[in-house]
């Protein structure tokens, strides 16, 4: 043995590291009443295949980073069917705030009992002569059906929901994900404890208002959306505190107060922030076409997906979900939105 090398069971000598212990996580265990498909719930917080801030391993589990109040957290949850129940391990000075809030996260306030006594009032509408209508809601029962563990969750997270769907602005996925993913792997921190390689935390809103107009062009973000999501930084606090009660409707209210957002935007953020399961993304390319094409074999536009949809009320959002999660479409004629590029121009 070399003179160099330490016996066997020996302490380290000079200059050699001590190996670190992982940091240990805390935990929390909860049983839902009902059985929750956690990463189909938890997909629309996914900013596309290469999100660094959302994973899936090959163990099932999903992983999330986020920056709540008392700082940044990674959140690693997995459901053990056998037990019933979800199990979830958290790192970070965020640890124990992302744990309390978990079943939330999950839908656990999710009304989806609600939902049903809906779908079944409006299948017997029938009897009154409004047989379309009926044929249309016991469709959807049909679509939620395929789905059992679907729930609208809240991630009480605003700032975090309204960077990506500013991206999102009238562009492709693509181009969005690849200016979120660049973005906040520039200025966003490791994620905390053991999370898969190349997860970060997004950064918080004093470091967006400081991010320079190149670095954007670099992302792909043209001065636009760049504003907007400045601007939206300096009244973070003011919309973080509608998830402390003032609820879906009042953060509607500042949401579209501010410029460069419209009522698109300010829905796909109370979708996740706030689990609106009632906030349809009026606005959109592709969802008219989608939802008339679905109830009706016909396309349409905004206002015919709305009058579609209102029998529906108080869960809009959560139909549109089923219907995009059954894989109907339209048949597709027309030249596909071109991806475009920023940082060429």
């Amino acid at each position: 043995m070399s003179d160099l090398m330490p016996a066997p069971g020996s302490a380290p000598g000079p200059g050699v590291p001590k190996p670190v212990a992982p940091p240990r996580p805390s935990e929390r265990a909860w049983r839902p009443d009902v059985p929750i498909d956690v990463a189909l719930t938890l997909a629309p917080h996914r900013r596309g295949g290469s999100d660094p801030a959302w994973r899936r391993t090959p163990d099932g589990a999903v992983w999330r980073t986020a920056r709540t109040p008392d700082g940044p957290a990674t959140l690693r949850i997995v459901t053990i069917e056998r037990a019933g129940e979800v199990r979830a391990q958290a790192w970070g000075p965020g640890a124990e705030w992302s744990l309390e809030r978990l079943p939330g996260l999950l839908g656990a306030d999710d009304d989806v009992a609600g939902f049903a006594d809906l779908l079944a009032a409006l299948a017997r509408s029938a009897r009154a002569g409004e047989t379309e209508q009926a044929r249309r809601a016991m469709f959807v029962a049909r679509l939620a059906a395929r789905h059992p563990g679907l729930r609208i969750g809240r991630s009480l997270r605003v700032f975090e929901a309204l960077v990506p769907a500013v991206l999102e602005q009238k562009v492709v996925g693509r181009e969005a994900w690849r200016a979120w993913r660049w973005l906040v792997r520039r200025y966003g921190e490791a994620a905390p404890g053991p999370a898969p390689e190349g997860m970060t935390v997004i950064p918080p809103p004093e470091v967006w208002r400081q991010i320079p107009s190149w670095d954007w062009h670099r992302a792909g973000a043209e001065a636009v959306r760049a504003r907007t999501v400045v601007n939206a930084a300096r009244h973070a606090e003011k919309l973080e505190a509608t998830c402390g009660g003032a609820g879906s409707a009042e953060a509607d209210r500042l949401l579209r107060a501010l410029p460069g957002i419209g009522v698109w935007t300010s829905a796909e953020v109370r979708q996740r922030a706030h689990g609106d399961p009632d906030a349809p993304s009026v606005g959109d390319y592709h969802l008219p076409s989608i939802v008339g094409w679905a109830l009706t074999g016909q396309k349409t536009d905004d206002a015919g997906m709305l009058a579609l949809l209102e029998p529906f009320r108080g869960h809009r959002h959560r139909v549109i979900k089923l219907i995009e999660l059954s894989g109907i479409r339209p048949p597709a004629r027309g030249p596909r939105m071109p991806a475009r590029d920023y940082r060429s121009f």
